[in-house]
């Protein structure tokens, strides 16, 4: 194990900030991405489930309709991608981007528990997931990295030296 330690602390693996840099990136493409489908009807008709059941969104069908609320989606994701690349450079404009990814993927994951048939009544019930469960999971983890970064950029903001 001292060995495996010696040869990652000299790869450079765990440079500073690597892990800041490949998170924030990785965070940037996938709202790229996923930001990219919203605009999309096969889209709209995929998320009927999810916004329907979220207690923090249900709201959009009322406001916008189907189509409408995929599209909100899309420019939220767009926005708060952009903002959240933008924080390599300005980290002000990074806290924006990564308070908008809290709040979208606190949104996401509160829809876990309210997603009708999510977990597997053959296999008793909760904790053995089906359906659209298994998917929100991963918003988990993209929760906890939008609240690193904000802590991260937060952080550095506070460090600038005063004007």
């Amino acid at each position: 194990m001292n060995s495996l330690t010696r040869i990652l602390a000299s790869s450079g693996l765990l440079k500073k900030d690597l892990d800041y840099h490949l998170l924030r990136t990785s965070m940037v493409i996938i709202f790229f991405f996923f930001g990219y489908q919203k605009w999309f009807n096969y889209e709209a008709q995929v998320l009927i489930p999810f916004i329907s059941n979220g207690p923090l969104i249900s709201w959009m069908y009322p406001v916008f309709g189907i189509r409408g609320a995929s599209t909100f989606l899309g420019v939220s994701e767009w926005t708060f991608g952009a903002l959240i690349l933008a924080g390599f450079w300005n980290k002000r404009l990074g806290i924006l981007g990564a308070a908008g990814s809290v709040a979208t993927f606190v949104m996401t994951v509160t829809i876990i528990p309210f997603m009708p048939n999510g977990w597997a009544a053959s296999a008793g019930g909760f904790p053995a997931m089906v359906g659209n469960v298994p998917f929100l999971m991963k918003d988990v983890v993209l929760l906890a990295v939008s609240i690193y970064l904000l802590k991260e950029d937060v952080v550095r903001v506070r460090a600038l030296p005063k004007a």
